[in-house]
């Protein structure tokens, strides 16, 4: 069931509480020049209304001393706004709107004594903002331990998705887990949930703190479980990669160690032909839902290195009732094809805090729903953070409903 709530203001959420620094009696550098005469308007405004925008483009006055030229509106939701270009540009784009109606806009060219001409007023009327586009494209489905957000945000606007449920007071508030973000595609599970149904209501919201109407539905999680470590079991493959002198066994995936070498899986780094691959059995004919992976980090200069060497940089993950000899044909179900990206960006050696979040904890690799149950595993690395084909793992959980 799906309903949608036209006044999204007045649910907890929204009730927010702003703080605003008190202004110093320091005003600052004074302007070097002094010079009270006010400067020439700008002309020949044209506006282009975009979605949530506003494009001005003019012609500068011939002022000698002109510094800027600066443009002040209120937002619908009564935010005080100012933006500002230099003498090098003729446009502005005024941004922050909703949309969807007319809003007066101020505009004043500047010298450099910070002498501000007569305002030229204009009125612009940007269209809807990209949140309501990105609100209609909202998808929410039942997930594994919780529910599938997707939405779709073609021009990479900064958005927060707020996924609510009511507290003991009957009020909605947000999840920690609300989805903010940029990307083009949005395609998030928020997991922790009983197979039970949950109501849950959903509002997107911009930087500006524009809303849209909210979005309430109740939905059934569908069931998963770490699967008991206790039932995996290393099985070797005609093709499986060797490991480094048979000292790291495929059980050091499942043993409980996360950081040191001893508890992690290494494959042979000297063999560099074909894909690295191991293979294990999770005990039972599963539904899977995830991997949980824990690359290993290498210690390097008194941290740890989780984007270095041999951790897998891409890889796949595949899945069969049967075993064979390795042969990767129809017995073997490909389950997932997954390449992690450092969210610093940074060059190869070179790791910041953004990073450590992202892999300390390990990280979580789906498997689409429309995958069959499978029995066992095979992690096949396809390129590590060197370059080469030897992976670097120190633990794996597997979860999932084995009573699918």
């Amino acid at each position: 069931m799906k309903r949608i709530i036209k006044s999204p203001i007045n649910i907890l959420l929204l009730c927010l509480t702003f703080v605003f620094a008190a202004c110093s009696e320091d005003r600052g550098p004074e302007p070097l020049e002094h010079n009270s005469n006010q400067p020439a308007v700008v002309t020949n405004i044209t506006i282009q209304n975009l979605p949530g925008k506003a494009k001005l483009t003019y012609t500068l006055p011939t002022d000698d001393d002109l510094l800027y030229v600066v443009a002040r509106y209120t937002l619908e939701n009564g935010t005080p706004m100012e933006a500002k270009a230099s003498y090098y540009s003729n446009s502005l784009l005024l941004e922050g709107f909703a949309g969807g109606s007319t809003t007066e806009v101020k505009i004043y060219a500047v010298n450099n004594s910070e002498t501000e001409s007569k305002p030229v007023v204009v009125s612009v009327n940007p269209g809807p903002a990209p949140i309501f586009d990105i609100f209609d494209s909202l998808n929410v489905q039942p997930d594994f331990g919780g529910i599938r957000v997707t939405a779709a945000n073609p021009t990479k606007e900064e958005i927060g998705i707020l996924v609510m449920q009511k507290n003991i007071q009957g009020d909605w508030v947000p999840l920690r887990t609300s989805i903010y973000t940029s990307v083009d595609e949005i395609k998030r599970s928020l997991r922790g949930f009983e197979s039970v149904d949950q109501e849950f209501a959903i509002v997107v919201r911009d930087k500006w703190l524009n809303y849209t109407d909210t979005l309430v539905t109740t939905i059934k999680p569908l069931f998963e479980q770490l699967m008991p470590k206790s039932a995996y079991v290393g099985v070797h493959l005609a093709n499986d990669a060797k490991t480094i002198n048979n000292a790291y066994p495929v059980s050091n995936l499942f043993d409980g160690q996360f950081l040191e070498y001893w508890g992690s899986y290494f494959t042979d780094r000297t063999i560099d032909v074909g894909n690295h691959l191991v293979t294990f059995d999770i005990g039972a004919k599963t539904k899977l839902s995830r991997l949980r992976l824990w690359q290993f980090s290498e210690p390097i200069g008194g941290q740890r290195m989780y984007y270095y060497l041999g951790a897998m940089k891409k890889f796949r993950i595949w899945g069969s009732n049967t075993l064979n000899d390795g042969t990767l044909d129809s017995n073997w179900t490909l389950l997932g094809e997954y390449e992690i990206k450092k969210p610093s960006g940074l060059p190869y050696g070179q790791e910041n805090n953004d990073d450590l979040l992202a892999a300390r904890d390990g990280a979580d690799y789906e498997i689409p729903l429309d995958k069959q149950a499978v029995r066992y595993l095979r992690i096949e690395c396809l390129e590590n953070w060197i370059g080469g084909k030897f992976m670097a793992v120190s633990e794996v959980h597997v979860y999932g409903n084995p009573n699918f």
